[in-house]
């Protein structure tokens, strides 16, 4: 069985789930989430703690289960905390600022890019340079965070571009300058 399928997720007094037929509804400060269940798994909520259990005993179904606890309980943190995701923008004149629902960045192209903020997801700037990330779904806001840092990698050489704040860049060694004798 899977170690981690096994565990109970305490529901917080604030959050209210609801399993309606093939969907999990979870309600609570920051707002709602829903996550269609899988088809191997069935879930029990009883006295303010839900169980996730697999159908049969087969490891396809141990491993769903596994997936959907995680699903799951990452919904009901994100509907109690949130989550958040940092980045940095390095190089000379990168930057980026909020306008509206857009998110304008400056990354040494020769047109200002424009990134459109899906719903449900909200961004800060801190000194044009920090971007902050936070929305209540983590897949989301993950993968805003992956397609922003896609717009400008971070290079090797310079070190120029988007990277997360706790990333760490491999730096290279450029060209080495033969000297004015002629390298004789």
């Amino acid at each position: 069985m899977s170690r981690i399928g096994k565990q109970p997720i305490k529901i917080p007094e604030k959050v209210k789930v609801a399993v309606q037929g093939d969907r999990v509804l979870v309600e609570g400060p920051l707002g709602k989430l829903q996550q269609e269940l899988d088809s191997m798994t069935t879930i029990a909520l009883k006295e303010g703690v839900l169980t996730v259990s697999p159908k049969e005993e087969l490891r396809e179904a141990r491993m769903r289960q596994g997936l959907m606890r995680n699903l799951i309980r990452n919904m009901v943190d994100g509907v109690t905390q949130g989550f958040k995701k940092e980045l940095e923008i390095n190089g000379v004149g990168y930057r980026a600022e909020v306008k509206g629902d857009t998110l304008n960045l400056t990354l040494g192209f020769s047109h200002p890019v424009i990134f459109p903020i899906p719903q449900g997801i909200k961004i800060q700037v801190e000194k044009q340079v920090k971007l902050q990330v936070s929305g209540v779904s983590k897949a989301l806001v993950g993968e805003t965070s992956a397609r922003i840092r896609k717009l400008r990698p971070p290079e090797p050489y310079k070190g120029k571009g988007i990277k997360y704040v706790s990333e760490i860049i491999r730096r290279k060694v450029g060209k080495a300058v033969v000297g004015a004798g002629g390298g004789k």
